[in-house]
C-alpha cells in the first residue's frame, strides 16, 4: 500500500478522535459485503460508526443531512456516476473523503480514477489489516492506494499485462462452497460440524484447503470474500 501525504490546508482531519467513533457510509449495492465490511469497520482497532447505503443520490441527501468521516464508495454506484458523485460531496459544507472500491475484475477502472478526487482506492479483496491502515490514513487526511492498484499501475506503466488475482470459486469443491458460505454467515467451526454432521477437525481441514486456495489467511478475509462473492446459505 502507498501512503501520499497531503499538503496542510489548515483543515484537519481526525476531528473523530474527539468524538470517539468515526462515522462512515459505505455506498454499495452488493448488501452482503457492504454488511461484512461494516462488521470489520465496527470492530477494534477501528471502532467506526458504519452506516450502509445502496444509491448514490440517496447517498449524497443523506450526507447533506448527516456529515461523516469518509465514504467507501464502489466504482459503479448507481444511478448518479461515480465523477458526478465525487464532485456533488465536494460541494457539501463537510466534505467527506471518498474511498473507491472494486472488484477484482473492476480494478482498471480504479486505476482510470488515480487521478481523481478519491481519498483512496482499493480492492475488495484487499488484505483487511492492510485496508484498515489505509481508512486510519485517510481519516488523517492522507492519501491511500492499495497494493492492487499499484501493481495495476506499475503493469499498465510498463506496458505488462494484468497481474495475476486471487483464484476464484471454481477451485473450491461443494463441499468447500458450503463451508465457506457459512464462515460467511458467521457460524462457528462448532456450527458448521453441527450442520454438516462432521467433525470439528473435518471442518478445519476444510478451512485450511479453502485458505490454501483463495489466498486467505484469517476468518475476516474469508467472510468478505463469501461476501464479495455472493455467497449464501440455502
Amino acid at each position: 500500500m502507498v501512503i501520499v501525504p497531503r499538503p496542510s490546508d489548515g483543515r484537519s482531519r481526525g476531528e473523530h478522535d474527539a468524538r470517539g467513533q468515526p462515522r462512515i457510509l459505505i455506498l454499495d449495492g452488493q448488501s452482503l459485503f457492504t454488511e461484512a465490511l461494516a462488521g470489520l469497520l465496527a470492530r477494534p482497532p477501528l471502532g467506526a460508526i458504519a452506516r450502509t447505503i445502496n444509491r448514490s443520490d440517496h447517498a449524497l441527501q443523506l450526507l447533506a443531512e448527516e456529515p461523516v468521516d469518509m465514504v467507501l464508495c464502489d466504482v459503479r454506484i448507481r444511478p448518479m456516476g461515480l465523477r458526478q458523485f465525487i464532485a456533488a460531496t465536494s460541494e457539501l459544507p463537510a466534505p467527506p473523503p471518498v474511498v473507491l472500491l472494486a472488484d477484482v475484475e473492476d480494478q482498471d477502472l480504479l486505476v482510470g480514477e488515480i487521478d481523481s478526487m478519491a481519498a483512496g482506492l482499493f480492492t475488495k479483496d484487499a488484505d483487511p489489516g492492510q485496508f484498515l491502515d489505509g481508512v486510519r490514513a485517510v481519516l488523517s487526511g492522507h492519501r491511500a492506494i492499495g497494493a492492487n492498484v499499484m501493481r495495476q499501475l506499475i503493469a499498465r506503466v510498463n506496458g505488462g499485462g494484468h497481474p495475476p488475482v486471487r483464484p476464484g470459486l471454481n477451485h473450491l469443491s461443494p463441499t468447500e462452497l458450503g463451508i465457506l458460505a457459512m464462515v460467511g454467515a458467521a457460524c462457528s467451526v462448532e456450527q458448521i460440524a453441527q450442520a454438516r454432521g462432521i467433525s470439528q477437525k473435518t471442518v478445519r481441514n476444510h478451512l485450511a484447503n479453502i485458505y490454501r486456495k483463495l489466498d486467505l489467511r484469517t476468518r475476516t478475509e474469508a467472510m468478505l470474500c463469501a461476501a464479495r462473492m455472493g455467497l449464501t446459505l440455502n
